[in-house]
């Protein structure tokens, strides 16, 4: 084997490997955006399913297509895509009541996606979810308490409490299932 067919396969197998991970990516933005429809209406702040794709996301993809997925998803909602909860997208989603938790979304995935090599049994994936669910949490309820002029006491009933036993239940599932998903065959 001369030098330049050794190049050309080593090319050939990055873009396969480039190729892999846009098109992995592709459809853990489309499972973020089917996610984030299951809705169970609240008065300030929907319950949904997106931040359990978001987790998983983290787990699944590698760290830098992980962050340019849910950062293409928050990318199209700002350009009006009805990819979030409720069908809703545009500048006025960004800035709405959910706007804190989805750049949540963003630094959720990136704790995920950087630490996720330090998590290997079910109980570390479970408690790096927590940790990255509070990093939603902290950018929602501070958003939500600049939005209404509420105190962190008056925002906390409606901002977090209600999400507390559904969201602990996402970090038991995602860390459930990447662990499930870790033994998929991967480029390298």
């Amino acid at each position: 084997m001369n030098q330049h067919t050794s190049t050309a396969q080593s090319r050939s197998l990055r873009s396969s490997a480039q190729l892999y991970w846009m098109l992995l990516s592709a459809l853990m933005i489309a499972i973020i955006v089917v996610a984030s429809q299951i809705v169970i209406p609240l008065p300030m702040v929907p319950i949904n399913l997106g931040l359990l794709a978001v987790f998983v996301t983290g787990f699944v993809l590698n760290k830098r297509w992980a962050m340019i997925a849910v950062g293409l998803y928050l990318l199209m909602g700002a350009f009006g895509l009805p990819v979030f909860a409720n069908f809703r997208g545009g500048p006025q989603a960004l800035f709405g009541n959910t706007g804190g938790y989805l750049l949540g979304y963003f630094l959720s995935v990136a704790i995920i996606a950087l630490l996720r090599d330090r998590a290997v049994t079910f109980v570390q994936r479970a408690l790096l979810c927590g940790v990255a669910l509070l990093a939603c949490y902290i950018p929602g309820t501070a958003w939500l308490m600049f939005l209404t002029g509420r105190s962190l006491v008056e925002v906390l009933p409606f901002a977090v409490y209600p999400f507390i036993p559904g969201d602990i239940l996402k970090c038991v599932l995602a860390a459930w299932l990447s662990l499930r998903l870790d033994k998929l065959p991967r480029p390298v």
